[in-house]
């Protein structure tokens, strides 16, 4: 339970009822149950040249704590689950699958499964809040602040395993081609469990000094090679997958089709039918976006993988035999992996912790506005000790729990703009709902056995995403491309996009071959982050911005003055207006009086979207 009462400024807890009165009302009136809520608006499409009869009414904002009925708390947390279900179960079906750990069919619909339980566990972890016994601080956002898997680990991990297979950490067979390797994916997870308490120490710095320690310069680039690089990924499965089939030099016998000769409907990689499957996804998400309700564009990535699934099952791409085979329900540690840690890991993970932590402030930053919550002072600053805190304590949690890192989702934010409610029942109803999937084997063993394009087209335009978010924190502060910003992305992203497009550029560097284990993994470690083209980027970034001094900012000369005055206009780019997602701010607006640039006003507003 949230506890806020002996922080300066936290408004004092609503009065509450007994909880049998409460239940009572709620499953016995009109008012508690359905309410007076507008559901049409909820599925009404956004079809062109048809304009709708009568007056354009506001659905009610839900706050934190307001009473909301049973069914809408139980559409808009079902809405959230699968707002999070494709980035949840994304990064396990990755891992585990070829191009992985290459484990077995059973191993990866137990991943996805607990990837789901997990996910809503820790969710409601965030959601709840909760003070440290005799201390100041927190666990959790008090928050919508959901969490599912990580992608930033994907590109970490795929290097690790690859360099596993090469150094023979993990089996092969006696034609080269990667075996199942359980070890390697426990040596990623017991490696994160460790590296985690990185990000629980950062979380008792304040956030103002966290973000001075590493600013957007530096994580901005970081994300966008993030997403650059996990692209390549989701388009090579898009073209039919990323196993032995997608490389031309093993892609022969059993191989010579994607996934392999055996499977349904087996074609070449590359195949036009394979591209036209994943372009159906990827039609279908434009589609949602452009003429669906508010409920399809915020699921309009889930809806384009089902309508690529049908189309799949239609034409006789889908197998369908891993889901007979499925146990009817599932849940943590029916399989277990072997946690070690990994050495030449250990930098990189750091990295990404780093990465994660501020990235979670940014998100939670985002929820406290969108949820009209305060986004300065004491009570703001404990929902983010607290997130970051709750982030690290996930990528311990997860990695014990057989799932690796968890962190913040920033897309559930638009689920809470879009439908006004940031009540946290609504996220409670979010959590059950990802546990009860998670539970349910059949639903798991569905979603590993779609067919690479299908999964491709959608991961595509998922990883497009984070590199377009790693854009907007970069072109996010006033002046973010003055010359010093420049010289500092350029230098950080040549890096970067080298080691990205060729990953192989450091295999040569070293020579050692000697017996000594310890060299070798700090060895393997420096290769490890030379060959990760965001580490790179992100280890240059920041000692650019630690050393390069900062610069007045640059003023064009207009003109000169009848009297020899030289005036001076300011060249720097204007900040963008705050976004604003409830009709009052933008009723205040509407004649015509915005606020100036550089004003207190608007620098207030600026600062909420960290």
């Amino acid at each position: 339970m949230e506890d806020s009462a002996g922080l300066p400024g936290a408004p004092p807890p609503p009065p509450r009822k007994p909880i049998t009165r409460r239940f009572i009302h709620a499953i016995t009136t009109r008012e508690g149950l359905i309410g007076n809520y507008d559901y049409g608006a909820l599925f009404r499409p956004n079809i062109p040249f048809i304009r709708r009869k009568g007056a354009r009414t506001s659905s009610p904002f839900f706050g934190l704590h307001d009473r909301m009925p049973v069914v809408l708390t139980a559409l808009l947390g079902f809405q959230h689950a699968l707002a999070m279900l494709a980035g949840v179960i994304t990064p396990p079906i990755l891992l585990s699958g070829a191009g992985g750990a290459n484990l077995s069919p059973e191993q990866q619909q137990y991943l996805v499964s607990t990837a789901l339980i997990v996910s809503g566990i820790l969710s409601a972890v965030q959601i709840s809040r909760f003070r440290i016994y005799k201390t100041p601080y927190y666990v959790g956002t008090g928050l919508i602040s959901v969490v599912g898997v990580s992608f930033t680990l994907i590109p970490i991990a795929q290097g690790a395993l690859a360099q596993m297979y090469a150094n023979g950490y993990c089996p092969s067979d006696d034609s080269g081609q990667p075996l199942a390797c359980p070890d390697g994916y426990g040596a990623i997870l017991g490696t994160c469990a460790v590296c985690a308490f990185l990000e629980i120490a950062l979380s008792f710095i304040p956030p103002r000094i966290l973000l001075r320690m590493f600013p957007p310069i530096v994580t901005g680039p970081t994300v966008m090679l993030i997403g650059v690089k996990l692209i390549q990924s989701g388009f090579k499965n898009w073209l039919g997958g990323t196993g032995p089939c997608s490389d031309p030099t093993t892609a022969t016998d059993f191989f010579a089709r994607c996934p392999d000769v055996d499977a349904p409907h087996a074609l070449p990689w590359g195949s036009p039918e394979y591209l036209g499957l994943g372009f159906s996804v990827f039609v279908t998400i434009i589609l949602c976006e452009r003429f669906g309700s508010p409920i399809m564009k915020s699921t309009s990535v889930v809806i384009g993988l089902l309508v690529g699934c049908i189309i799949a099952a239609a034409t006789g791409y889908f197998d369908s035999s891993g889901i007979d085979a499925a146990p009817a329900g599932s849940f943590i540690w029916v399989h277990t992996f072997p946690l070690s840690v990994y050495a030449p890991l250990v930098l990189p993970i750091l990295a990404l912790y780093i990465i994660i932590a501020t990235e979670a402030i940014g998100d939670i930053t985002a929820t406290c506005d969108v949820s009209r919550q305060d986004v300065d002072g004491h009570v703001y600053e404990s929902r983010i000790q607290g997130g970051v805190l709750a982030d690290g304590l996930a990528g311990c949690l997860a990695a014990l729990m057989t799932i690796t890192p968890m962190s913040c989702f920033a897309q559930n934010n638009g689920v809470i703009a879009l439908t006004r409610c940031a009540n946290r029942r609504a996220g409670y109803m979010c959590c059950a709902s990802l546990i009860v999937m998670g539970i349910v084997a059949k639903f798991a063993a569905a979603l590993v056995a779609i067919p690479a394009p299908v999964l491709g087209g959608m991961t595509t335009f998922l990883f497009c995403a984070v590199t377009v978010s790693g854009m907007a924190i970069i072109a996010r502060p006033r002046g973010a491309f003055q010359r010093r910003s420049r010289f500092i992305l350029t230098a950080g992203l040549a890096l970067g996009y080298g080691a990205t497009l060729v990953p192989t550029y450091f295999d040569h560097i070293f020579s050692y071959t000697g017996n000594n284990r310890s060299l070798q993994g700090f060895l393997d470690a420096i290769t490890l982050i030379m060959q990760t083209g965001f580490a790179v980027t992100a280890i240059t970034c920041m000692l650019l911005n630690l050393i390069l001094p900062e610069e007045v900012e640059d003023y064009d000369i207009d003109a000169t003055n009848v009297n020899g005055a030289v005036t001076h206009s300011d060249t720097r780019r204007p900040s963008p207006p705050a976004t604003k997602y409830d009709d009052a701010e933008a009723r205040d607006n509407s004649d015509g009086i915005h606020p100036v640039a550089g004003s207190s006003d608007h620098s207030i507003k600026e600062g909420k979207q960290i």
